[in-house]
């Protein structure tokens, strides 16, 4: 049985291509057999889009009320522009300098229609659906870094910590110009990422260009198997503990629950979850994850499609830190499910988020086979925090601002990141029209500091933002012993 996932988004509505065969037959020219489709498309005006596959997203729904819908598709209008795409494909086949491959044609043009959506809906062939199912389970052969298109470059998200790319330097915000000497102009994120994907123990030259750069700089990267450890913790001292979430996998609740128990064993009194970086991943996990966090039914999130239909995630468990103070860290490369954990347990007034501003991905994407074992990624939803709230585009706003640098939260708010709202083709918050910060250009007068890539969460002594939830904690248990002033015994009187 196909297991159900959605990532941070998700949904199920594909099409069944069988319907296309049992239609058009076998043995006719491609053309043909698609113009015969189409005319009996039209006779009927509809046709039932059957509901396959795996769903996944930076929320990966895995089945939880997730509930198939039915759509009707393909009228009058779609048909003559259908007929427009037969006309060329011919065209093509007839005419073309070389011989072609229809697959690859066929290939090039959903993979273009795709391209003129949303930066996250895409084509995946077989290949690289495969390797998208490897990658939920946490394991790949590549070099560990997340991208995007941004100003019409390929723009590093953030690497993923411990892996080759984040030992050799690779940052946040870093302009992908070459992959192995080729120019990633007009390269779309999956080619990008088949690319970078590798096995293990081979090279990938990675071209950059950043702004403290005088010139583009090669990084050659040794591929690894890309093991993400979900979860790290450890015991601060002094009472407080840290969970740090990476990435949501399938097994992040069950690494949690294990991280848990040691923080129990620890008899911690204060708990800073740290989700800084975290890209995202299956949206069940981070709802599963939630529940550790807050009391059973209460909503995590919900998710809208087009047609306005609404799905509501709740906690189930019972509360694990009840009465313990927690500090959520998170930064803008913190996107889609722990923007989500972030915001469920920043409405229900459970923790106080601390950092900066999130990345800002606050749409559900669903992942669908197709008969050929090629998939497509596709955004149909947008999700919401428990009070209703679209991140889209914006993003989490921390309760307390404070930057990696340690520098002046005005400072740290102008500094330019790469979020959602810089990526190619972004979806438009409906909440919250696009618009820049007022205060950007202190940017110019404040450049980042050159230091070098940092864990987070080595240490609070080097790790400024772990620093100040450490403090924020320590200072909550002292505020909260102090005795009430008519109660306070007055100090003595001096001799």
């Amino acid at each position: 049985m196909a297991e159900k996932n959605a990532l941070s988004g998700g949904g199920f509505l594909g099409y069944h291509i069988d319907e296309f065969h049992r239609t058009c037959g076998h043995g006719t020219p491609l053309t043909r057999n698609l113009e015969v489709f189409l005319h009996n498309v039209a006779k009927r005006t509809t046709i039932i889009m059957a509901f396959l596959g795996v769903t996944m997203a930076a929320g990966l729904l895995v089945g939880r009320g997730l509930v198939p819908k039915v759509m009707a598709v393909a009228d009058m209008e779609g048909y003559e522009t259908l007929k427009v795409f037969t006309e060329v494909l011919s065209l093509v086949q007839k005419n073309y300098v070389e011989d072609v491959k229809t697959k690859e044609i066929v290939y090039g043009a959903i993979r273009g229609m795709l391209n003129t959506l949303d930066p996250h809906s895409a084509f995946m062939k077989p290949e690289q659906y495969k390797e998208m199912q490897v990658e939920t389970k946490g394991e790949f052969g590549g070099i560990g870094i997340q991208i995007g298109i941004k100003d019409a470059m390929l723009t590093v998200i953030a690497p993923l910590e411990g892996t080759p790319a984040d030992k050799s330097g690779i940052r946040a915000g870093d302009k992908i110009v070459k992959v192995d000497g080729k120019s990633t102009k007009d390269m779309t994120l999956t080619e990008a990422v088949e690319k970078m994907r590798g096995p293990k123990g081979t090279q990938v030259t990675l071209t950059i260009l950043r702004d403290e750069f005088a010139a583009p700089k090669d990084f050659t990267i040794t591929r690894d198997i890309i093991k993400i450890q979900s979860v790290r913790h450890k015991d601060l001292g002094d009472g407080v503990g840290y969970i740090r979430i990476t990435q949501f996998q399938e097994r992040t609740s069950e690494d949690l629950a294990k991280a848990i128990d040691k923080m129990k064993e620890a008899k911690v009194t204060a708990l800073v979850l740290d989700l800084r970086n975290n890209p995202g991943g299956l949206l069940n996990q981070a709802v599963e994850a939630a529940d550790f966090f807050l009391p059973p039914k209460k909503l995590v999130v919900y998710i809208k499609g087009r047609r306005g239909d609404k799905d509501e995630f709740f906690t189930r468990e019972e509360e694990t830190f009840q009465g313990i103070p927690i500090v959520v860290l998170v930064n803008e490369g913190s996107a889609s499910a722990s923007e989500i954990v972030a915001g469920a347990l920043q409405d229900w007034g459970r923790a106080v988020v601390m950092g900066t501003q999130t990345f800002g991905k606050g749409s559900v994407q669903t992942v669908l086979p197709l008969s050929d074992g090629s998939g497509i990624r596709l955004t149909t939803a947008k999700y919401y925090t428990p009070k209703g709230r679209s991140i889209q585009n914006t993003g989490i706003a921390p309760d307390i601002l404070v930057d990696a640098e340690g520098r002046e939260p005005e400072i740290a708010a102008a500094v330019d990141r790469p979020r959602e709202k810089d990526l190619e083709r972004h979806l438009p918050n409906d909440q919250a029209p696009d618009k820049e910060p007022a205060i950007k250009d202190l940017k110019k007068d404040q450049p980042a500091k050159k230091t070098e890539p940092r864990r987070p969460g080595d240490s609070p002594r080097d790790d400024p933002q772990l620093k100040r939830a450490v403090d924020l904690l320590k200072s909550w248990r002292v505020f909260r012993n102090l005795p009430p002033t008519s109660q306070a015994t007055p100090p003595a009187a001096a001799p």
